[in-house]
């Protein structure tokens, strides 16, 4: 018997015990039949052809969990191609039958994983709500009358109601992530062209990503490593340059007061507030940043020149067949029409001084964690009023692509109404498996289940540790703080800001002689009962901690520093003969004090 939700530590302990392929595919066909929301898929795969499959597999490989995806169920949303199967992009005259599977697909079935069907969208992908689609609109598993997100509206469905291990959906805007939020998912919005979109319909090309919705944060994260890797075939594949995150003392940027928006749900602004309590409680240092350069970037995207990549996509299908537009998408995209070369290179400029703006953010925190979606809203409603409201949908995820970061949505637990709400946690580009240990950690401690199931245990076989970053922290107290004019040796190096904290009150400072530029000496006193000394903590990737210690000149060192709140940490110190008769500045509290009063004088 399989549990509710398909996750992969349940599947392959099944296969593991006896179960077969087969046996698990005519589990996923009496669930599909069962189902309540019509609108999950476009194009179902055929019973027949499912059992086919399972015994195809089987017959390739035969031993259980001989391969990574052994056996394992998954949808497609329905402008990814599959081989055998239409593209429509929800758009039934759009319909082509593609010959081939995309890249990504194919490295999933290669690695044993079936395809079930593929599912329904926001047409053309244009939306974040799931009701742009001649198909239906898919419902949330929770609440029949309320939205399922969108675009990847019927991929996060099949997840969510236990149809599917995995699904394959694309974030333009968010629509890999909105979904995951509203239907108690992981959703996997890798860096930009870590996933290659060879076979894919575009949106907007130059920011598509292909995305996993999962049941749990490590599953996501095996899937994406399957399905990633450079394309040649992709003007837009990028080979992973892996990037770390710290381990220890991570510092996650969160909304100030200003920048908050919920458009009056309470509800999801209090699971936002839980989760930020919970990253506190997992040892990180909470640090608010201002969101308003990532705001005015994230309207780029539909406000900007941008749109005009939506009609790039389907400029000719647009010029033949306007008629069978959902009107809507075809009201979005019509309106790309009187965008001029002028604005789009105006719209380049505009995003690269936000970005610009977005690095003094980027310096407060390590990871940025906001609200997946501010809100949600009835079917109903949205289609009342479908462009406001979609558009307050993206307040927190528009950004992500244009801005090339890598993204985990993770739930964050249930309101009083009994809607699930959801939380995203975003670093720059190539941090995907950096992040991954805190988006799982943020998912166990809201004890949220797994997609319809809100009991479900999270199962420990798919949990994500932390791995050693590889960052050595060391302490600065003079020419070296930010600012300062050796600086440049800690940021160049690609050193991160840890913090800015006291040693403990046994420190004295003295200003060395002949230095250049003017540097301290930091000394040890057991016994002196000072205030303690400003320093700040950095941390060197582990390479460069070495080059950069090889360089200190005598009389300075590294040491082991004790910080005011009994931590040790390397630092510099001095040796004590070089500061016999040079001036002592204890007193002033700091190199940084020092400086500034004899500017003054």
């Amino acid at each position: 018997m399989l549990p509710t939700i398909l996750d992969l530590s349940s599947l392959r302990a099944a296969y593991q015990s006896g179960l077969t392929p087969l046996d698990a595919i005519e589990e996923v066909i009496a669930r599909r039949a069962a189902s309540k929301d019509p609108a999950t898929f476009i194009t179902p795969v055929p019973d027949e052809e499912l059992r086919a499959a399972a015994k195809a597999l089987m017959t390739r490989a035969p031993e259980a969990n001989s391969l990574p995806l052994w056996g394992v169920p998954f949808a497609v949303k329905d402008n990814i191609d599959a081989a055998g199967l239409p593209t429509t992009a929800a758009c039934p005259a759009y319909e082509y039958r593609p010959e081939a599977d995309s890249t990504v697909v194919a490295r999933l079935k290669a690695a044993g994983a079936i395809i079930i069907g593929k599912t329904n969208l926001d047409q053309f992908a244009t939306g974040l709500n799931g009701t742009r689609s001649p198909y239906g609109a898919p419902r949330s598993v929770f609440d029949a009358a309320y939205i399922s997100g969108g675009s990847s509206s019927g991929s996060s469905v099949t997840v969510a109601s236990g149809l599917a291990a995995f699904a394959l959906g694309t974030d333009t805007a968010g629509s890999g992530r909105v979904p995951a939020a509203f239907n108690n998912l992981v959703g996997i919005k890798p860096t930009p062209g870590l996933l290659p979109n060879t076979g894919a319909v575009p949106a907007c090309k130059s920011v598509d990503c292909i995305t996993i919705f999962a049941a749990t944060v490590g599953d996501g994260v095996a899937i994406r490593k399957v399905a990633e890797g450079f394309d040649a075939a992709d003007p837009f594949s990028r080979r992973a340059k892996p990037a770390t995150l710290p381990v220890s003392r991570l510092r996650i940027g969160v909304l100030t007061d200003a920048e908050r928006e919920f458009f009056g749900d309470k509800e999801v602004e209090a699971l936002y507030d839980q989760a930020i309590e919970r990253a506190k409680a997992l040892g990180a240092t909470i640090v608010p940043f201002d969101y308003a350069p990532f705001r005015e970037a994230a309207a780029l995207l539909y406000d900007g020149p941008w749109v005009a990549e939506r009609l790039a996509a389907v400029e000719d299908f647009l010029a033949t067949n306007a008629a069978d537009f959902d009107p809507t998408v075809r009201g979005i995209i019509e309106g790309a029409k009187g965008k001029t070369a002028v604005e789009a290179f105006n719209g380049r400029y505009r995003l690269e001084e936000l970005r610009r703006k977005t690095e003094a953010e980027w310096e407060k925190a390590d990871v940025l964690l906001l609200p997946t979606a501010p809100t949600t809203y009835t079917v109903a409603d949205m289609l009342a009023n479908p462009v406001v409201l979609n558009g307050r949908l993206g307040r927190y995820t528009n950004f992500v692509n244009l801005l090339d970061c890598a993204a985990i949505a993770v739930p964050a637990g249930f309101g009083k109404d009994g809607l699930p709400g959801g939380v995203t946690v975003i670093a720059p580009a190539f941090t995907d498996d950096a992040l991954a240990p805190l988006a799982d950690a943020l998912h166990r401690a809201a004890s949220s289940g797994m997609g319809i199931d809100r009991q479900a245990a999270i199962p420990e076989a798919s949990r994500v540790v932390p791995g050693d970053d590889g960052f050595i922290e060391i302490a600065v107290v003079g020419a070296h703080l930010t600012g300062m004019p050796l600086n440049h040796e800690l940021a160049g190096a690609g050193g991160r800001l840890v913090k800015t904290c006291r040693t403990s009150g046994d420190y004295r400072l003295f200003v060395l002689p002949n230095t250049t530029p003017p540097k301290p000496g930091l000394l040890r006193e057991p016994g002196h009962k000072g205030q303690g000394l400003e320093v700040e903590v950095w941390a060197l990737p582990a390479d460069a901690f070495g080059r950069f210690v090889q360089k200190i000149p005598a009389p300075l060192g590294i040491g082991k520093l004790t910080l005011e709140d009994g931590s040790s940490v390397s630092g510099f110190v001095c040796e004590a003969h070089a500061v016999k008769g040079a001036e002592e500045i204890t007193a002033l509290g700091g190199w940084r004090n020092y400086i500034s009063a004899k500017l003054a004088s």
